[in-house]
C-alpha cells in the first residue's frame, strides 16, 4: 500500500508549552491531528476559568486549523467548586500529577488523599480524571509499576470516575487496564511504541529521546506495539509530546519531554505496517479515544503517502524526534 487515507486523528495528550514558539508547535500537531488535548502543566498552570479561556484562546489563533481540548491541574488545597467552573468553561479533564514528577509538577499531589474532595466532585460531574502515573520517589524503571497501587485505591474510593492512566510504558500496566473496568483506558505514545532504553542510552546518549516516563525494555516496546496494533478497545493515541528548547535538552540536567508532533503520523503508520496491521491505526487514532471521551468523531480525513522525506534538525528552537532522519510515509498537505 503507497496512499492510506484516515478519519482525522485526535492527540490526546499534547504539551504546547507558551511564548513565542507555542504557535509553531500547535501548527505542527493541526498538520496532522484535529483536535488536541492540551496538558495544563504551564508557568502558571492552568487552574481557572481565564487561564483555559486564555490558553485556549491563543493556540487557536495560532492554529485555527486545531481545535484545542482543555485540562486543568489539581492542586492540593483546590475548592472542590473549581470543578463544577472548569466543565462549565469548557475542561474536558482534570489532571493529577504526582508532586515533582515531570516538568513543572513541583507543586502536584503527594498522595490522591490531599484532593478526595476535589476527585468527588469529579465523579459527580462526570468528569474524566487524567493521571500522570508514576511514583517520583521509586527507582526510575519502577515508577510506573509503583503507582499502579495508587491507581488501583483511587478506582476503588471512586468507582464511578472515568479515568485515563497516560502515557503506558510497562506490559504491567497493559494488564492493569485490562483487569479494570470498561471506564478505566491508557494512552500510548509513538516513542513507546518504538524506542527503549537500548535506543535512548545503548550507544551514545540521545537527549531528545529522554522522556518520563523514560522508555523501557525490548518486552515492553513489543507488548505496547501488539496491544494498539490489535485494536485494544481501552488504548488509544496521545502523543505526550513535549517540546523543550535544544539548550535545555542537549544540557547536563536535561529536561524531559520528546517532541513528537512533526513526525508522530509517519511514524505510526510505519509500525503498524510493519506489524500488519494499518487497518488498525484509524481506531486507535481516531476512534476510540473520541469514543472513551464521548466526543464525535472527526469527520474530516488526512492522505499519508509512501514517500521520503527528511525530518528537519530544529522546529521553533526545538529538535524534533528523528531529526536530520528519513521517513518512509507522509502526511499530505
Amino acid at each position: 500500500m503507497s496512499i492510506l487515507k484516515i478519519r482525522k486523528p485526535d492527540d490526546f495528550h499534547l504539551h504546547l508549552r507558551q511564548g513565542d514558539e507555542m504557535g509553531q508547535y500547535a501548527r505542527e500537531t493541526a498538520a496532522s491531528f484535529a483536535r488536541a488535548l492540551i496538558m495544563p502543566n504551564t508557568l502558571p498552570p492552568v487552574i481557572d476559568p481565564p487561564g483555559l479561556f486564555s490558553y485556549k484562546a491563543a493556540i487557536e489563533r495560532e492554529a485555527p486549523g486545531l481545535e484545542a481540548l482543555m485540562a486543568f491541574k489539581l492542586l492540593p488545597n483546590m475548592n472542590p467548586l473549581i470543578v463544577t467552573e472548569m466543565k462549565k468553561a469548557g475542561a474536558l479533564i482534570g489532571k493529577l500529577y504526582p508532586a515533582g514528577a515531570t516538568t513543572n509538577a513541583e507543586d502536584g499531589i503527594s498522595s490522591y488523599e490531599q484532593i478526595r474532595d476535589l476527585l468527588s466532585a469529579m465523579e459527580e460531574a462526570g468528569m474524566v480524571l487524567s493521571i500522570h502515573g508514576e511514583h517520583p520517589e521509586a527507582p526510575v524503571l519502577e515508577r510506573e509499576i509503583s503507582y499502579l497501587g495508587e491507581l488501583e485505591k483511587i478506582i476503588r474510593d471512586f468507582p464511578r470516575l472515568k479515568i485515563v492512566l497516560e502515557h503506558l510504558s510497562c506490559r504491567e500496566s497493559i494488564s492493569f487496564i485490562e483487569e479494570m473496568p470498561d471506564h478505566i483506558a491508557g494512552t500510548v505514545t509513538t516513542h513507546h511504541l518504538l524506542y527503549t532504553l537500548d535506543d535512548l542510552m545503548g550507544g551514545a546518549l540521545k537527549p531528545h529521546l529522554f522522556c518520563k516516563p523514560v522508555v523501557k525494555k525490548e518486552e515492553d516496546r513489543a507488548a505496547l506495539a501488539q496491544a494498539v496494533c490489535s485494536g485494544h478497545p481501552k488504548l488509544f493515541y496521545g502523543s505526550d509530546s513535549a517540546p523543550h528548547p535544544k539548550n535545555k535538552k542537549e544540557f547536563s540536567s536535561c529536561s524531559a519531554g520528546a517532541f513528537s508532533a512533526t513526525v508522530a503520523l509517519p511514524l505510526l503508520a510505519e509500525l503498524f505496517e510493519r506489524e500488519g496491521a494499518l487497518e488498525q491505526l484509524e481506531s486507535f487514532t481516531s476512534r476510540i479515544g473520541a469514543e472513551f471521551y464521548g466526543l464525535p468523531l472527526n469527520t474530516s480525513s488526512i492522505t499519508l503517502k509512501k514517500e521520503s522525506w527528511k525530518v528537519p534538525s530544529l522546529i521553533g528552537g526545538s529538535v524534533p524526534l528523528c531529526a536530520g532522519e528519513m521517513m518512509t510515509w507522509k502526511v499530505m498537505k
